[in-house]
């Protein structure tokens, strides 16, 4: 029964995001409205992400699960793509290694700015 409540309380979320999505007047994904709504509710301590464990690792271990739909549509679509086939793998090799390469400098700088900040709060006296 607690699985059911979990997988709910997701569902809801997932609801009132679409529905604010639609009501607002921009065009907006409720798929991240959704994680908005639920980043705010852990962020105000109205959820607790621990009561969501269950259903959350059953999701995260499945996950492949869910491109499943997007594969079939590219793959029934593909007489309208066969002749961009080559741009779209470009484009994707090169926005997979441009995002590779801003992730890894950001953890990179992120860091060293930490490692600053400890330094700092070590020179001063402040150790946690």
């Amino acid at each position: 029964m607690r699985i059911l409540k979990q997988i709910g309380f997701i569902f809801g979320i997932c609801l009132v995001g679409q529905i604010i999505a639609e009501l607002i007047p921009v065009p907006f994904p409720g798929s991240v409205m959704s994680m908005v709504l639920l980043f705010i509710l852990f962020m105000l301590n109205w959820a607790n992400p621990e009561k969501l464990k269950n259903v959350n690792d059953f999701l995260l271990e499945n996950m492949s699960f869910f491109f499943v739909p997007s594969a079939v549509s590219i793959i029934t679509k593909y007489d309208l793509i066969k002749n961009s086939i080559v741009q779209i793998l470009i484009i994707c090799v090169v926005s997979f290694v441009v995002t590779f390469a801003v992730t890894a400098y950001t953890v990179t700088f992120v860091m060293k700015i930490q490692e600053r900040f400890r330094r700092k709060r070590i020179g001063s006296g402040d150790e946690c």
